[in-house]
């Protein structure tokens, strides 16, 4: 449109016979188009010339318009009339097609979608009525053109209407017009509006519906009367939930889908695992009754335990899976992603076409908690990828008392997190069960075509309070009194049923007893058949992965060296060939070209080497490995460069990628700034994948903080709440070198503190070869469990960190390392022994040497958990003349390791063991590089013997 300034328009005066010639015609539409968008943009005149021509305030008006309209089309040639004519009827059709438009952007606003009627807050929407779009005196039977809008009747207004208020008016809403692809819009509107949001159900369909909202609906009833009283954290108000999942793993199947992994919180749990999951309910009843429980693990609540089974569908077997959950509710979504881009590595599933994702969620949950939006930020990035993930949200419309949106979200939907990605949304009214199955389906033909991630918005209510002991009308008098007056969803579809001769009231009341009679036998009553499917086509070695690392000891021995030839070639011949065209920066190739040299045993070898020597011949022998993390690639202190880029290109160059002809996979993530979302997704990874060497890197060690949920409630005690096991490596880079309380601490004590059971390893390795050999060792022998590796910074360059060919080529991962320095013959002279981890040793040792203090010997205490105590104890033996034990730590004393390792030392009955450290203190470290000097020399010295900590 050509915009007209608001000071005049040239050619237009008194005499506007010429001006308004047939010649001027299409220009002449171009300003009356300006003035409908905007009369103030013309000037006066022109105002005043369309103002006569359009006025339509009332029929009086209109009369009179009509007149002044004859009047000045007089005036006009007949061409410039019928064009005018023409642009009145272009306008009409312009607003019917904002009228589409508005429905297609806000009809979710008003579409019938709250089972609780007159409670729910309605906004009134007034782009949905035709007298917004001065459509009200327009011909109903007026024919338009609906655009893309396709419909098999005439398109005239009243049809069209009906159609758009058929559509996005019942009781799905669908909000997709947020997204950015048009290909995506459009493709939903041809999926959505030729048959008006909904699909046909023959009656032996209706039928089949009703039976699974039986099933979900009974299931309640007969656990609410035989265990009264009972936590169960049940379904109702939301039973459509049960046919909503039932249709997904039938049509999943019938699309090739192989392998669902599941994700939800504790309401309606156990209802998923009797009627999807097809678990025999006298497995439940013992659970109930307490006579499962396995005494060598704590164990959990049986609303969060996980589960999997082989079921057979019409269309082949598949393999589900439910992902075990703790309380902390949504941070099961990062865990599912995780292990189904596992499940997809393994089946090579390149487009998610055999294993998918689905997360169920909690409304209040779903808007509050901010590892939705972590998760939904890996959903389209390259490392964390699933290809689309099914979110369900059951909209309880309440979380655990809180009702009232302006205390409970600052949005209007709990699901509008998710527009972040531009996900398409839909709402649908759980009272409405057939919507429910079309939703359903309209999401999973979404995620088969696109890839990509979709929202149901499953609006329901809770009919009982948070657990079935809770009165929920102490906070909600008003929702539960007309909560309490509803009638069930299975009990309104079956009205309907019967009124409309599909069921009669005798073949009613028989499905509710069969499947109560079926239930109370302990039958298996879930839709589908339980058998041995091979799990859809994985043999069974792979089904079994995880049992030969069961009976495993963290004492087992395992082979770590790596023979010399090999170890050589390796560095020189495949590590450092970096392919000539290729523009290296020259500090990276300096580096490559020192790892070539240390590898033929020319200088020694640093940290950076030792750890990419771990991964290439791991890599070469067919493992594979995942290294993720912020900045991993490179490494937060420079020193890893596991990629390599072009200097004047945007191309990379990984030289772990070229190990060997047949080598295992080399993955290498920089991850998005989170810490909670993508531990925990490395972790699910990890739990479906024991034969790959996985590693999450903190870009600094007390980044872990942001995911202590996933380390308290997954990493630590999986394996004892849900006998899990795990081989995620964990590296927390940690040393107090002067950066200030946020960059010293990778908070040492808690991992300590949560150490028992033989449920996690914690390292401090300190020289190139031990993190060799710990590496190797994690994936080599058959011991799965969290390896926790405090990593150093200041130590990656230090001129006695450092190792040589030798010490790879030889030797193992040493738990606890005696004292270089001291020679078996001189050991009974020392009277003073220090045991320490991490980079502190290096700081006595300098000091030592410095003062030459033959009397005082240093032990690097490697391995805290589990805790070596006959390997310290074999070298505490060593020296028959101590006098005095020393545990050093450069953290304060109530932080550190000293707490959790103090009683270890029994082991060593002949000397008490008292602690050198910082004093107390409720921040981690000094902000002073100075005064952290002084404090690490008073430290030293007061180790040494030298005098007292001040």
């Amino acid at each position: 449109m050509i915009i007209i300034q608001k000071t005049g328009v040239a050619g237009m005066n008194n005499n506007n016979e010429n001006f308004l010639d047939g010649q001027n015609a299409v220009y002449l539409e171009q300003l009356y188009e300006q003035y409908q968008d905007d009369p103030a943009s013309l000037n006066e005149t022109w105002q005043s010339y369309f103002q006569q021509l359009d006025n339509q305030t009332d029929q009086s008006a209109n009369q009179s318009v009509k007149h002044n309209r004859h009047s000045a089309l007089n005036d006009i040639s007949d061409d410039a009339q019928s064009r005018l004519v023409d642009l009145e009827r272009r306008s009409l059709q312009a607003k019917v097609s904002q009228l589409i438009s508005a429905y297609r952007y806000l009809g979710h606003l008003q579409a019938d979608t709250n089972p609780l009627g007159d409670y729910a807050y309605k906004v009134m929407v007034p782009e949905l009525l035709l007298e917004y779009h001065e459509l009200e005196d327009t011909d109903p039977n007026t024919v338009f053109d609906p655009g893309s809008f396709n419909m098999d009747q005439q398109p005239t207004l009243q049809n069209i209407i009906k159609a758009m208020r058929k559509t996005y008016l019942s009781s799905i809403g669908f909000e997709y017009m947020h997204m950015m692809d048009v290909q995506e819009k459009r493709w939903i509107q041809s999926r959505i509006e030729p048959m008006e949001a909904s699909e046909y159900f023959d009656n032996a369909a209706r039928k089949q519906l009703l039976e699974q909202l039986t099933e979900a609906e009974g299931f309640e009833q007969f656990l609410h009367k035989r265990y009264v009283g009972q936590k169960r954290f049940g379904l109702e108000g939301g039973e459509s939930l049960i046919p909503l999942l039932q249709t997904l793993v039938q049509e999943g199947a019938a699309k090739g889908l192989q392998e669902i992994v599941l994700g939800m919180a504790h309401r309606g749990r156990l209802n998923v695992l009797i009627n999807v999951f097809c678990k025999p309910p006298a497995e439940l009843f013992n659970e109930f009754a307490g006579k499962n429980h396995n005494s060598a693990y704590t164990g959990d609540v049986k609303y969060h335990q996980g589960y999997s089974a082989d079921v057979s569908t019409p269309s082949g077997g598949v393999h589900l899976a439910l992902a075990f959950n703790p309380s902390h509710l949504e941070i099961v979504s990062p865990v599912v992603e995780g292990s189904v881009r596992a499940r997809q590595e393994r089946r090579q599933d390149t487009d998610g076409t055999k294993v998918m994702g689905v997360v169920i969620h909690g409304d209040a949950a779903f808007a509050g908690q901010g590892v939705v939006m972590e998760t939904f930020s890996m959903a389209q990035t390259r490392g964390y990828r699933t290809h689309g993930t099914i979110h369900i949200v059951v909209n309880n419309q309440i979380g655990f008392t809180t009702s009232t949106v302006m205390d409970s979200r600052s949005t209007y939907y709990p699901t509008d997190v998710a527009k972040m990605i531009n996900a398409p949304i839909i709402h649908v009214n759980a009272d409405d069960p057939e919507a429910v199955i079309y939703a359903a389906k309209v999401a999973l033909d979404y995620r088969e075509i696109f890839h990509k991630d979709v929202v149901l918005d499953l609006v329901c209510y809770r009919r009982l309070g948070h657990n079935e002991a809770d009165e929920p009308a102490m906070t909600q008098p008003v929702m539960y009194d007309i909560i309490r007056k509803l009638p069930t969803t299975r009990e309104k579809y079956a009205a309907k049923l019967q009124q409309e001769g599909v069921i009669t009231a005798a073949e009613d009341k028989a499905m509710v007893a069969d499947y109560r009679d079926h239930l109370s036998e302990g039958q298996v009553v879930g839709r589908f058949h339980r058998e041995a499917v091979a799990d859809a086509g994985l043999p069974a070695q792979v089904r079994n992965l995880w049992e030969v690392y069961k009976a495993a000891h963290w004492t087992d021995h395992v082979d770590t060296t790596f023979p010399k030839n090999r170890f050589t070639q390796l560095a020189e011949q495949w590590l450092a060939k970096i392919p000539e065209a290729f523009e290296v920066h020259r500090r990276v190739r300096k580096i490559y070209e020192s790892r070539a040299a240390m590898g033929r045993g020319e200088i020694a070898a640093d940290w950076g080497f030792g750890e990419t020597m771990a991964y290439a011949s791991l890599l070469q022998d067919g493992i594979n490995i995942r290294l993720a993390g912020q900045d991993c690639g490179r490494g937060t202190f420079s020193h890893r460069h596991a990629v390599i880029h072009h200097q004047k290109r945007r191309q990379q160059w990984i030289p772990l990628e070229h190990t060997g002809h047949a080598q295992g996979k080399f993955t290498v993530i920089d991850s998005l700034l989170s810490e909670e979302a993508v531990l925990a997704y490395e972790y699910g990874y990890s739990t479906a994948v024991p034969n790959n060497l996985v590693i999450w890197e903190a870009q600094f060690g007390d980044f872990a903080n942001g995911a202590q949920v996933v380390i308290d409630q997954f990493i630590s005690s999986g394996e004892q709440k849900w006998q899990r096991l795990c081989g995620l490596v964990m590296f927390l880079p940690h040393g107090f070198e002067g950066q200030g309380p946020e960059h010293s601490s990778a908070r040492l004590e808690r991992f300590v503190q949560l150490a028992a059971q033989h449920n996690i390893q914690i390292c401090i390795p300190t020289t190139p070869a031990q993190v060799f050999h710990m590496l190797r060792r994690q994936r080599l022998r058959q011991y799965r469990k969290p390896l926790i590796v405090f990593t150093p910074k200041s130590l990656l360059r230090h001129p006695l960190a450092v190792s040589e060919v030798v010490d790879f080529t030889e030797g193992e991962f040493k738990p606890v390392i005696d004292d270089p320095d001291v020679q078996r013959a001189d050991k009974a002279q020392v009277t003073r022994l220090i045991v320490s981890s991490g980079k502190v040793f290096y700081d006595l040792l300098e000091k030592r040497r410095e003062l030459e203090l033959g009397s005082v010997a240093l032990l690097r205490l490697e391995q805290l958990y589990p805790f070596p105590k006959d390997h310290l104890n074999a070298v505490l033996e060593q020296y028959p003349n101590l006098e005095a034990l020393i545990w050093c730590q450069e953290e304060p004393v109530n932080q550190g390791a000293w707490d959790g390792i103090r009683h270890r030392f029994e082991v060593f009955s002949k000397l008490a063991v008292s602690c050198v450290s910082r004093p107390a203190s409720a921040a981690p470290a000094v902000g002073s590089l100075g005064v952290h000097k002084r404090q690490q020399e008073t430290l030293v010295d007061a180790a040494l013997g030298l005098e007292g900590l001040s």
